[in-house]
């Protein structure tokens, strides 16, 4: 039966194909789609670990000491049983064989079925038995990551194009460091039950280029393993189980969408002034070094926004050593030839952690808790090895350092005390950096935006988070699906606060940019131009459109309608003077 499910638009296009559930245990291991012609040999993986942890059970029963209470020899016994049970690997090897999920991917899905069965179950005694299935399965996994490590490489993760399958990824949920797994998988959309538009996981969804709805409650619940999905993400709608017409009717828009994407390519090499000859600067927003050379072909001018945290995610040993920081930002540095390249310092906490590896994985999970340069500043060696590898890097270009979450003069003291420290470390080593690199505060949280000459005269430019600053000027969490839909960048105060600080910043002649959201949407773009922004930063995907709008666009008239778009509080006068402005 065909319907529908609503949620929050967060990647535009159109995506066909088959819904494939990843379980909260699968996000824990490795998964993948397994080579066409490869599916027996990963069954049979999945056999060998079976029976491997067998005979690790038959080993400890044999083992166990006379005196031994008679409650371990049954533990062991019923573990033994459920091992023996058929059904336990009939699910994942019929999903490796006809879905070519790997052995790991395809028993965590069994096991959050059998989970969810036996939390449904009323008797005390039978339900308790979902932990002795959970601890079996764990064996069995563990077992597979030893055969992982011993057999399988990077080399084994396929590329898309080894991939003859169109996947959309449904799961209640997805960390951004999860997120960053599936770049190098052929998977063509995203639906998730939790998430807000600019939550980081809705960022990095983005920044796939793929459509993606999210906060779309109980989708991993309604939608079944195999079922055949539309996502449309100009809308946030996910059609479950289409009819011909309606995958002929989304086809056909597709082919659409991706007529429009090819025409954009036309306006690539286009200089970017406005119709009254306004020249406007582009940047790119940046996860991984790779992106720079996107960035580059679509015509960005810089690097905005290098958001270097992602270096520290999704990491089974330690953190990236100065080294191997220096490296990363050295190969950005060298793929933008000369560009600007906008290092902003590790901004973890709230939704996005460090690896599990690091002895420093906890850090806060709220939004208002221990994140950003706050995280930094209680973790000084940390961040001058940070320092340190991007003020090497500025040797060879035009690197420079971006402090996210800035409110008080102490942290902004104590950052760039660090930083001549850092600066000092190198002279003594005889290491080669730029002494006179550029250090730049982003503005994204209220109490910032209101003492603004506080930064001006401290940095060399602003950047401005739209992000960070909606959801705290809103007292909103961005990634809680919950109240998702007060997060408003149209707010009058969110209006005003923007337009104040781009007014200071151009009166005091400090470059000012937007790296948030709200830069690469682009039906905000006139408004952005009228309030006097320049520059806009913004995954490397959203530039053309952008720069459509830009083309467009007369600066001059946009600043004598911008007026009345400020003054306006109530949400018909505001939409009123919006559509005048935009006319």
């Amino acid at each position: 039966m065909t319907f529908a499910l609503h949620g929050i638009a967060v990647s535009k296009g159109i995506a066909i194909g088959k819904a494939v559930l990843i379980s909260r245990a699968a996000l824990e291991v490795s998964h993948y789609l397994i080579e066409a012609g490869k599916e027996e040999a990963e069954a049979n993986k999945l056999l060998d670990a079976f029976e491997q942890v067998r005979l690790e059970l038959a080993q400890l029963r044999q083992g166990l000491p006379k005196d031994a209470p008679q409650e371990m020899a049954a533990f062991l016994d019923v573990h033994g049983m459920i091992l023996a049970d058929p059904a336990l690997a009939e699910k994942p090897l019929k999903l490796i064989r006809t879905q070519r999920l790997n052995a790991a991917w395809a028993l965590t899905t069994e096991l959050n079925d059998l989970l969810e069965q036996f939390s449904e179950i009323e008797d005390a005694y039978l339900k308790e038995r979902a932990n002795d299935i959970r601890q079996v399965a764990e064996r069995v996994l563990k077992a597979l990551n030893a055969q992982q490590k011993d057999d399988l490489g990077d080399s084994d993760l396929l590329s898309p194009s080894d991939v003859g399958v169109d996947a959309i990824i449904v799961a209640h949920d997805i960390a951004p460091h999860d997120m960053l797994r599936f770049k190098e998988h052929a998977f063509t959309g995203f639906v998730t039950d939790l998430g807000g538009k600019t939550s980081h996981t809705a960022i990095v969804a983005r920044s796939m280029e793929i459509p993606a709805v999210v906060g779309v409650r109980h989708a991993s619940e309604m939608i079944r393993h195999g079922d055949w999905l539309v996502i449309d993400g100009e809308h946030g709608v996910v059609v479950v189980a289409p009819d011909e017409q309606l995958l002929a009717e989304y086809r056909l828009l597709q082919e659409r969408a991706i007529q429009e994407t090819r025409k954009l390519q036309e306006l690539k090499h286009s200089r970017t002034t406005t119709v009254d000859h306004v020249a406007i600067e582009l940047l790119a927003n940046i996860e991984l070094p790779e992106d720079a050379t996107q960035a580059v072909d679509l015509g960005a001018i810089g690097v905005g926004l290098f958001r270097s945290e992602f270096l520290f995610m999704d990491r089974k040993q330690a953190l990236p050593d100065e080294e191997q920081q220096y490296h990363e930002y050295r190969r950005v540095v060298d793929l933008m030839h000369g560009l600007p390249v906008n290092i902003r310092t590790i901004d973890v906490g709230a939704d996005k952690a460090l690896g599990s590896g690091s002895d420093l994985s906890e850090t806060g999970t709220s939004p208002l808790g221990l994140r950003a340069i706050r995280w930094s500043l209680t973790e000084p060696e940390i961040f001058l090895t940070q320092l340190r590898a991007i003020l090497r890097a500025s040797a060879y270009g035009q690197a420079r350092i971006m402090i996210p979450m800035l409110a008080h003069v102490k942290e902004i003291d104590e950052t760039l005390r660090l930083i001549e420290k850092a600066k000092q470390q190198l002279h003594q080593r005889g290491q080669a950096f730029n002494p006179n690199i550029q250090v730049g505060a982003m503005i994204e949280i209220p109490a910032a935006a209101l003492v603004l000459p506080l930064f001006i005269n401290r940095f060399d430019f602003l950047s401005i988070g739209t992000n960070d600053l909606i959801q705290y000027t809103l007292a909103i969490d961005r990634a809680d699906h919950a109240v998702a839909h007060l997060y408003d960048p149209y707010h009058p105060a969110i209006l005003n606060l923007l337009f104040s600080i781009i007014d200071q910043a151009k009166r005091a002649n400090i470059p000012v940019a937007v790296c948030g959201e709200m830069a690469g949407d682009p039906s905000m773009t006139k408004l952005l131009l009228g309030m006097g922004l320049t520059d806009f930063s913004m995954h490397f995907s959203q530039l053309l459109l952008v720069k459509r709008e830009i083309l467009s666009a007369d600066v001059g008239l946009l600043k004598s309608r911008i007026g009345p778009v400020l003054k306006a509080i109530e949400p018909v006068e505001q939409a009123k003077a919006l559509e005048k402005l935009l006319s």
